[in-house]
């Protein structure tokens, strides 16, 4: 859900147009430089962990770096493609209204949407490439990591597909749970969970299967990964700006249960997510390039969704998918305080976004149940970039 009006029909496109000579496509505003700043500073304790507090075999970290390079390599792929597909989508009337500058020349420009499109291709052509360079023909880990390809794919096709056709809710909240199939269907992984010790004696095991409830359990969590960061948006910079903070604690978790593990089953597994998360990052950043207040593109259902399903399927594949519900605790509190609303308890608009002022430039929160609106009622009036950085701030608070 972003903080967009659709694009009208091409004579009521032309018409606008004539009454508002503004309204003008966005030309994609980059600022890679900053960006590139940010995730360096991000980027030292990670490659702290890697090279000096683990000892990490020389294998793995290798595999781990090749991957680190072609993930670089794509976030320069995707800074070069994004002006290209915006081109591309505004010939198709693809574009949307930000609603957050309604009243301002801002809110006359027209911004390309659903350039989520470009940063799943990309993911996907350097996860496919990486495969020639870590895993063999016989290996036992191809069988899911290519599972886990087609989950992300078909999840990025039903992501553009609803912003193409713009899919109800209640369809919406179907679409992760075909595209986790192929990932259910070739997961090889324990169906076991830790009791804890209170718990015990009640329940007469330490360790308890669960068997196909376990399989449900995952394919609940890959529907809950995709729809919260969908609903946890609403304003220039937040749905990248989620991802970029949950994969970087991703990473981090990762390779720490590498250093600390000496199970070899336990370090292959991080290492898997390793292999997804360090490409969803790098990519993910060169959008946030675009993206970052004032957005000149929308990323599109296509986006929120394709980074919703390959964090659940590292987290899934990973086993740890316990712990990623720890990073997702903002989009928890924000599916909770919506739940009335998209239950139909209470009425639910169709943008459940602040009220903008544009005399002062501030967003004022409404009675809607989402974190946005509660963060301002709680914290007072903010700037849309203020307010994408306090919730930003908060992601990283609830590590």
């Amino acid at each position: 859900m972003a903080a967009r009006k659709r694009g009208v029909s091409k004579e009521a496109q032309v018409q606008a147009e004539s009454h508002n000579p503004k309204s003008v496509a966005a030309n994609p505003r980059i600022t890679s430089f900053k960006i590139l700043f940010f995730s360096l500073i991000l980027l030292i304790p990670y490659l702290y962990l890697i090279f000096h507090h683990y000892s990490i075999e020389s294998e793995l970290k290798k595999s781990i770096l090749i991957n680190a390079f072609l993930s670089f390599a794509a976030f320069f792929v995707t800074i070069f493609m994004i002006p290209v597909a915006s081109r591309y989508v505004l010939r198709r009337n693809m574009f949307g209204y930000d609603i957050n500058k309604k009243g301002t020349p801002q809110g006359l420009i027209k911004v390309p949407e659903s350039l989520g499109i470009v940063v799943g291709i990309v993911f996907l052509v350097v996860a496919i490439i990486f495969q020639y360079f870590n895993f063999t023909s016989d290996s036992n880990w191809l069988v899911e990591y290519n599972a886990a390809l087609a989950s992300v794919c078909f999840m990025i096709l039903l992501g553009f597909m609803d912003d193409v056709l713009d899919i109800p809710w209640r369809v919406k909240l179907l679409l992760p749970s075909i595209a986790a199939l192929p990932l259910l269907m070739a997961y090889a992984g324990h169906t076991t969970i830790m009791i804890p010790k209170p718990l015990v004696e009640y329940v007469g095991t330490e360790i308890l299967d669960l068997g196909w409830i376990y399989k449900l359990y995952m394919g609940l969590l890959a529907v809950f990964c995709t729809n919260s960061i969908n609903i946890h948006a609403g304003i220039n910079g937040l749905e990248v700006g989620q991802t970029v903070v949950i994969a970087f604690a991703i990473l981090i978790h990762n390779i720490m249960q590498i250093g600390a593990s000496s199970n070899h089953e336990t370090k292959q597994a991080h290492a898997f997510s390793i292999y997804l998360v360090q490409p969803l990052f790098a990519t993910s950043l060169a959008l946030l390039s675009y993206n970052w207040y004032p957005s000149s593109v929308f990323v599109g259902d296509t986006y929120t969704y394709f980074a919703g399903m390959t964090m659940a399927v590292v987290g899934i594949l990973g086993h740890f998918s316990e712990t990623l519900l720890i990073f997702f605790l903002p989009q928890i509190i924000n599916f909770l305080l919506s739940l009335p609303q998209l239950a139909g308890i209470i009425p639910c608009p169709r943008h459940r976004l602040p009220r903008f002022d544009p005399q002062t430039g501030l967003l004022t929160g409404t009675n809607d149940g989402t974190l946005v609106n509660v963060s301002l009622r709680i914290f007072g009036r903010r700037s849309e970039k203020s307010l994408c950085i306090l919730l930003l701030v908060l992601q990283v608070k609830y590590w």
